[in-house]
């Protein structure tokens, strides 16, 4: 990649599709005369010598427009309309290219390119960190302003920055004028002396951009771009195919190609997943029972999402999401009967009856833009709308990121219109995946025909993978659930008095006790201050907790009131409320907390390897290939063959295995050549053992890459990594206790923990309370095992506090620093603190296993050395095999027996 484009891709932070796209455009810019008019045979020949270099131009064989013109087909979500930014600024910054037209196919998207290509200020602005538009921004010339601009485009202010034309094709091809019954861009312009049209047909370095290019495609687009002759055409597609009849038509002009397999496989997309009832049959209902029991189904879906999208936000302090679903409908009578249906009062109590919305036009198959340009609000948490049925395709750039779950009721009739349908909800709505699988979701609900997707979900390069197929459970469906925040001890407190004193009816009992309430939270928070400075409760001053409190809460009065300066009778009274209350205060901390240092454990060295084996070659039958050649005369079709036997590379054996082996990424020549060297000579055995000599030279020269792939799965098995060496963490004290966020069915009361639950997988999904010694009121658990050690803990005399960690309390980082550790248990005794796993015993050795139990012992290293100086308790850690959590089994049997040390 040259320069221009390397400085391009980082300053738009380009992905890599869009970097493998703007890497080729600039090669064959390179090869290409960007002047009108070009010899279309040469021009083609240079592209296709491209191939030679990227393996994506290979699929290119013809232009399919009388001027150079070559398409870059990426999915939807990956991110087109940037791609396109760049590509105007590479020509720009490089070739010196300063029009363009860019072609929008839809008002919705011609409205989209207006604001992302042509608004400054907007989020979405592509062109910001490009240094030569920061002040010169490009001129945006539209479909409803050129007349505007024909005056302005003989200026010397024109001629000197990038002129944008963003145009509907509606616009050059409907909007005619009623005197000429010419097209009015074609009309003639007393500022120009000829057509908008004309002058854009006349300029020497047009380069045309057609956005979503397969609906170019018919006779009529076709005509009116060719009219335009550009220098370069640019398409871009998430569909380069058009469909007629049962046939698809892929194009020919394309040069990349980025699927929705591989945007998913890279994380640029959501994972779709088609749901399906458990052990049902289809046939068995009529069509109008299934749609029901499929709406209602998608909806019970939808309802969880919303609970789960929810609870995500609050855990890592996201902005909240409002889901959406997505209802196919047959046509504009099956959609208002749904309507109808779901506005009822037995659907859902009613609920729905004024979230749901329909979007079709009165005539079947076709959506008018003004329809389309209502959803352009349902990602804006006011706008009430959780369901949409539509008719038909809903067309592109409609580029929604909070559509998680589509209901098709009727299949599509064709591939592409199924694929586009799925392809609308899997934008991700914080821009890339959040790592939680039902954060990054989307979920299609399957009808009687829609197995047909799943069936052709399977073959290579589907947009669905095979393992995401979900069973819906009839009966978890049919109950609702609701999103929990179990905050601290001592934040709880807080919460309970501010509700009491909203009960108070006296207006000067009610001050006081607000006043002595908003004292105790600043002595809290003056104490999680100096903890943020390096200092543990032990290590901090009476003296040192007052100054911050009153220093914090005559700041807070002032800016409440804007009463200006406090004289020294004010802050005496306040330092005096300060005073009585801090001893108690700390005191509650001490009862309520467990001091957690704010450690940051990241992996900085892991040394990888691979294990000592023999390969398997029992399927190894690999066979010679012919190196006959057939050659016939065109004329007498005769025919001879020509033999080419002995034509060899000029190398070992095990040295041409051995080559090929070394480019498996995971592979290290060094470290592993003696292994290397040792598979290789079990597969030459193995091919000696039934083919001759020149036999096994054939097989080796011809199939190295299939015996690579052989060897490859069987040597990715031993595959080890270890972590050798963590990052030196900053440690400081005192973090606070972090919230729980979770769901619970809302039928479902809040369980006292003695309670037996009967089966116990029923314990997962319900939460637990009446805890004396915990840090928060309430506790989900995992398993029977965790909820037993709970039990244990709450009647040792020998622990003090425990504390069910919620979600991001630790910042432990593990394999390679791509997860975080979450421990079970954090235990303090009246000598010690300790971080606590609970795991099957079978899974006690298991990489995944040691690898985090060695980073929550590097946790408790540098938490002991940290708060050891600062007169805190050390702490350690404690790996349990599930079967030995037993109820008469004290808290010190633990610590003796499983106590985990680095061997």
């Amino acid at each position: 990649m040259n320069k221009t484009a390397n400085d391009i891709k980082c300053r738009l932070s380009l992905r890599k599709p869009q970097t493998e796209s703007l890497e080729i455009l600039s090669e064959i810019a390179d090869v290409l005369e960007l002047k009108k008019n070009v010899n279309l045979d040469e021009a083609k020949e240079k592209i296709k010598k491209l191939g030679l270099k990227f393996e994506e131009v290979k699929k290119f064989s013809d232009f399919e427009r009388e001027f150079p013109n070559i398409c870059f087909a990426l999915a939807t979500g990956v991110g087109k309309t940037r791609l396109m930014g760049a590509f105007i600024a590479y020509l720009y910054k490089k070739k010196g290219i300063q029009n363009f037209f860019v072609l929008a196919p839809n008002l919705t998207i011609y409205n989209k390119l207006i604001q992302d290509l042509g608004t400054p200020n907007s989020a979405k602005y592509v062109f910001k960190g490009i240094s030569d538009f920061a002040v010169n921004y490009p001129q945006i010339v539209t479909g409803d302003n050129y007349n505007k601009y024909q005056k302005l485009s003989r200026t010397k202010d024109f001629f000197n920055r990038v002129v944008i034309n963003i145009f509907n094709i509606s616009k050059i091809n409907s909007d005619v004028d009623d005197k000429t019954g010419l097209p009015r861009i074609k009309r003639l312009s007393e500022y120009l002396g000829e057509s908008y049209f004309e002058y854009l047909k006349n300029l020497p370095d047009l380069v045309l951009l057609m956005d979503e290019s397969h609906h170019y495609r018919a006779k009529s687009g076709i005509k009116v771009i060719n009219e335009l002759n550009p220098v370069l055409g640019l398409e871009l597609t998430a569909t380069p195919q058009i469909e007629k009849g049962s046939k698809t038509q892929k194009f020919k002009n394309v040069v990349y190609e980025y699927s929705l397999a591989k945007a998913m496989n890279d994380g640029f997309v959501k994972e779709p997943a088609v749901a399906t009832r458990k052990n049902f049959n289809p046939k068995q209902i009529s069509i109008e029972q299934l749609d029901i029991m499929k709406l209602e189904d998608g909806i019970k879906i939808h309802e969880n999402t919303k609970v789960d999208l929810d609870i995500y936000a609050r855990t890592n302090n996201k902005r909240l999401i409002k889901p959406f679903v997505l209802v196919v409908a047959k046509d504009t009578t099956h959609a208002q009967w749904l309507e109808t249906h779901i506005k009822s009062d037995n659907f859902f109590n009613g609920y729905y009856k004024d979230k749901v919305m329909q979007i079709h036009s009165q005539q079947k198959g076709v959506e008018k833009d003004e329809n389309i340009a209502k959803l352009l609000t349902l990602e804006n948490p006011n706008n009430k709308i959780e369901i949409v049925i539509h008719v038909n395709m809903l067309k592109e750039g409609w580029d929604v990121t909070n559509l998680y779950t589509i209901i098709p009721l009727r299949t599509a009739t064709s591939m592409t219109l199924r694929e586009q349908t799925i392809g609308r909800g899997l934008r991700l709505p914080y821009g890339e995946r959040t790592g939680n699988p039902k954060v990054d979701k989307l979920t299609i609900v399957a009808h009687d025909k829609f197995q047909e997707i799943i069936e052709e979900a399977q073959k290579e390069g589907s947009i669905i993978k095979k393992e995401n197929i979900i069973e819906i459970d009839k009966e978890e469906l049919n109950h609702k659930k609701e999103a929990v925040t179990v905050v601290s001890k001592i934040e709880q407190e807080f919460i309970d008095e501010k509700r009491r004193i909203e009960t108070i009816y006296d207006n000067v009992e009610k001050q006081n006790a607000q006043i002595n309430l908003e004292i105790k939270e600043e002595i809290n928070n003056a104490v999680y201050q100096l903890g943020e400075k390096g200092k543990n409760i032990a290590s901090m001053s009476e003296k040192e907790i007052i100054d911050i409190a009153l220093k914090n809460r005559i700041k807070d009065i002032e800016n409440k009131s804007q009463i200006g300066i406090f004289d020294n009778i004010e802050k005496e009274q306040i330092e005096i409320q300060i005073k009585e209350n801090v001893k108690s205060e700390i005191q509650k901390m001490k009862d309520n907390i467990i001091e957690i240092p704010r450690i940051m454990i990241f992996p900085a060295e892991t040394d990888v390897w691979f294990e000592d084996f023999d390969l398997n070659c029992n399927n190894l039958n690999y066979q010679p290939i012919s190196e006959e050649i057939k050659r016939t005369t065109l004329r007498q079709m005769e025919t001879d063959i020509i033999d080419t036997k002995g034509t060899y590379v000029n190398d070992k054996l095990d040295n041409i295995i051995v080559n090929e082996l070394i480019n498996i990424p995971e592979v290290e020549y060094d470290k592993n050549a003696k292994l290397l060297f040792k598979l290789a000579k079990q597969v030459l055995d193995k091919l000696n053992s039934y083919l001759n000599e020149d036999e096994v030279k054939n097989v080796v020269q011809y199939r190295k890459k299939d015996i690579t792939e052989f060897i490859k799965a069987q040597l990715l098995e031993h595959f080890k990594k270890e972590i050798v060496k963590y990052e030196t963490p900053n440690v400081t004290g005192l973090v606070k206790i972090v919230p729980w966020n979770i769901t619970k069915f809302t039928e479902d009361e809040i369980y006292d923990f003695k309670t037996t639950i009967e089966p116990t997988n029923r314990i997962k999904t319900l939460l637990f309370t009446g805890f004396k010694k915990s840090c928060h009121n309430a506790y989900p658990f995992d398993s029977k095992t965790e909820k037993d050690f709970s039990m244990i803990l709450e009647n040792d005399n020998d622990v003090i506090k425990w504390l069910r960690p919620a979600p991001n309390q630790f910042n432990i980082t593990w394999d390679n620093n791509k997860r975080n550790y979450e421990p079970d248990f954090v235990v303090e005794t009246k000598d010690t603190i300790y971080l606590i796993e609970t795991k099957k015993e079978t899974d006690i050795t298991t990489e995944d296993v040691q690898q985090k139990a060695k980073a929550a012992f590097e946790y408790c290293k540098n938490a002991t050395e940290y708060t050891t100086k600062n007169n805190g308790k050390p702490w350690k850690y404690l790996l349990l095999p599930h079967n030995s959590v037993l109820l008469n089994y004290g808290f010190s049997y633990y610590v003796k027996e499983y106590e985990y040390k680095i061997q």
